[in-house]
């Protein structure tokens, strides 16, 4: 997601008598852990945003807690992606030690999600700095990497590392290409079979996946993220310049609206078979100030169009500003819930 944390009503009628397939083994071949299978196991998930990707968790008004994961697990969902700030909880200077008490919090985090049998992404997200400077900044994310591996070497084929969150700005496809090699090297010095998740620059943009270029490794899967179209979904949006004039847009769900997803999932799936890599939504979501019959239609839409390529899915958010949850009323948005864990018919 950027900072600061990207059918009528009928949809729902649809959802009625959520049907939730079982939880798909964790295959380890000769070559090691299969990632198609481990993207199956991720199948429909959510991000736990605006909690320890915030500068402290907290400052956004999210602080994660136990029946967080309880209520995602008994919902439905198989996973959990955790956006996180290493680079808050890091010195800045080598070795770049990242924090013990840091530690200790996304241990937790890993101990809640493990209880409760849910598969669990950790990335880097909100590295701002490689944006600006990606040069002088690599060598610090490298020995995030470093550190990251080790701690978490031991844990459960569950976990997966994803390298970073949307790279943008001068951190351009080019020079991400580059760097995607040596952060893997970082992780793969201590924990050799982990699966490791990888999208293209420009905001982890569906279109950009044709320019990505992934080492050949065979425990990596393919990520991107789906906005579209950005008026819709981020109307409102605080931290998007002028997106108070987009207020009111609808999304009705027509032939042209629902086909511009489809050609930009057949992209992907297009990708995902040539490259023989299995792919992951990381993000997608609609912004709570878009209308919600609105937000209902894209939601269902996205979320049937991704499983039907085989897509493993984690919406952004929980119980934020996009969330599923509403954390003051205590509920779910059911809703928004039934279009995300509806089976396609």
């Amino acid at each position: 997601m950027r900072p600061t944390a990207r059918i009528g009503i009928a949809a729902v009628a649809l959802a009625a008598g959520l049907s939730l397939p079982p939880l798909a083994p964790l295959d380890a071949g000769a070559n090691g852990m299969d990632a198609a299978a481990y993207c199956r196991r991720l199948g429909r998930g959510v991000n736990l945003g605006n909690a320890l990707e915030a500068p402290r968790e907290g400052e956004w008004g999210v602080t994660l807690q136990p029946e967080f994961f309880e209520l995602i697990q008994r919902a439905g969902f198989q996973s959990v992606r955790v956006p996180i700030r290493w680079s808050a909880h890091a010195a800045a200077q080598p070795p770049y030690a990242i924090r013990e008490e840091f530690f200790r919090r996304v241990d937790w985090v890993l101990d809640q999600a493990l209880a409760r049998n849910l598969a669990v992404v950790l990335n880097v997200h909100h590295y701002e700095e490689m944006a600006r400077e990606p040069e002088s900044h690599a060598p610090r994310l490298i020995a995030l990497w470093r550190q990251i591996a080790e701690r978490y070497r031991n844990r459960p084929a569950l976990v997966a590392f994803e390298l970073l969150n949307e790279p943008n700005g001068d951190l351009t496809d080019e020079r991400w290409n580059r760097l995607v090699p040596e952060l893997l090297a970082a992780v793969r010095r201590s924990d050799p079979e982990r699966i490791v998740i990888v999208g293209p620059a420009n905001w982890n943009h569906v279109t950009h996946l044709e320019r990505l270029r992934l080492p050949d490794d065979p425990r990596l899967i393919a990520t991107f993220h789906y906005y579209e179209p950005f008026r819709f979904t981020h109307q409102g949006a605080e931290w998007v310049s002028g997106s108070q004039a987009w207020l009111g847009t609808r999304w009705e769900g027509t032939e042209a609206e629902v086909g511009a997803i489809r050609r930009h999932f057949d992209l992907a799936a297009d990708w995902g078979r040539t490259h023989r890599r299995p792919i992951y939504l990381g993000e997608f979501g609609a912004y709570s100030k878009a209308e919600m019959p609105s937000r209902v239609r894209w939601t269902a839409t996205v979320a049937r169009e991704a499983a039907r390529r085989g897509f493993a899915t984690a919406y952004w958010e929980f119980c934020s500003g996009f969330g599923v949850y509403d954390l003051q009323a205590k509920a779910w948005r059911e809703p928004l819930l039934q279009a995300l864990l509806a089976r396609d018919r």
